[in-house]
C-alpha cells in the first residue's frame, strides 16, 4: 500500500507554508468550497478540547463562525487572508455544506480505498490526517443519516471506529500542519467531478464498515491465534 502515498510527499515546512494562500484560492475558486482560517493552537497529542470523539481540526476551530470565511478571489476576510500570506497554515473546510466526511482509522481506511477502487467504485477526495485517520468526502447529509445507514447494512455504529463530520464541523485541509504531528495530506485529490458531486455515503459505507470491523476483530484476537 506504500504506493498510495507516492503523490503525497511534500517538501520543507517553508514550502507548506508558502502554498497556504494558493491552496485557499484553489479550494474557493476552483472547487467552490468555503474556506476558513483556523484559530488556536494544536495540542502536542493532537487531541482537541471540543470533546468530540474524533475531531478533524483539533485545536483549530474553536470560536469560528461564518464571518471567518475567506475567499482570495473576492478579498473576503481580508485580515485572515493576510495571515495566510504571512505563512499561516491553519486552513479549514466547513463540512455539511458541499460535503460531509467519513472519518476512519488509517489502516482499514487504506484497505477500503484499495478495495473500492478495484471494484470500480467512484471515490471522492480522500484526506489523510497525521493523527492516523483518513477522511472520505461524501455527499452532504451523511452525518445525520449515518446510524440509519449502518443499521440498514447490518452494522452497529457503536462497535465501529467510524465517525462522520457534518454541519458545524471543520476539516483541517492541506497544507495545514497539526503541530508536531505533521501535515495533512491528500491521498486522492479533489477534481472537477468529485468536488462538485462527491459520492453518496451508502456507496462507500459497506466496504469501509467491513474493513473497520475486520481490523477491530484482528486487534481483539489473542496474539497466539494471529
Amino acid at each position: 500500500m506504500d504506493n498510495l502515498f507516492g503523490e503525497l510527499r511534500f517538501g520543507s515546512r517553508r514550502r507548506l507554508r508558502g502554498t497556504a494562500f494558493e491552496a485557499a484560492a484553489e479550494y474557493t475558486g476552483r472547487w467552490g468550497w468555503a474556506v476558513t482560517v483556523g484559530t488556536g493552537t494544536t495540542r502536542a497529542d493532537g487531541r482537541c478540547t471540543c470533546q468530540a470523539t474524533h475531531c478533524a481540526a483539533p485545536g483549530l476551530h474553536q470560536g469560528l463562525g461564518p464571518a471567518h470565511t475567506v475567499d482570495p478571489a473576492t478579498g473576503a476576510g481580508a485580515a485572515d487572508l493576510n495571515r495566510l500570506r504571512g505563512g499561516e497554515t491553519a486552513l479549514l473546510l466547513p463540512t455539511g455544506r458541499a460535503f460531509d466526511v467519513l472519518d476512519v482509522p488509517a489502516q482499514p481506511g487504506l484497505q477500503a480505498l484499495v478495495r473500492l477502487e478495484r471494484m470500480g467504485t467512484q471515490v471522492g477526495p480522500v484526506l489523510g490526517l497525521p493523527t492516523g485517520r483518513l477522511l472520505f468526502f461524501v455527499a452532504p447529509g451523511a452525518a445525520q443519516r449515518l446510524p440509519e445507514l449502518l443499521y440498514r447494512m447490518g452494522w452497529d455504529d457503536t462497535t465501529l471506529d467510524l465517525a462522520c463530520h457534518g454541519e458545524g464541523d471543520y476539516v483541517a485541509a492541506p497544507p495545514t500542519t497539526l503541530g508536531p504531528l505533521g501535515p495533512t495530506r491528500w491521498l486522492r485529490r479533489p477534481c472537477r467531478d468529485s468536488a462538485a458531486c462527491p459520492p453518496e455515503a451508502r456507496l462507500l459505507l459497506g466496504t469501509i464498515a467491513y474493513a473497520c470491523h475486520r481490523t477491530r476483530e484482528r486487534t481483539a484476537e489473542p496474539a497466539w491465534t494471529a
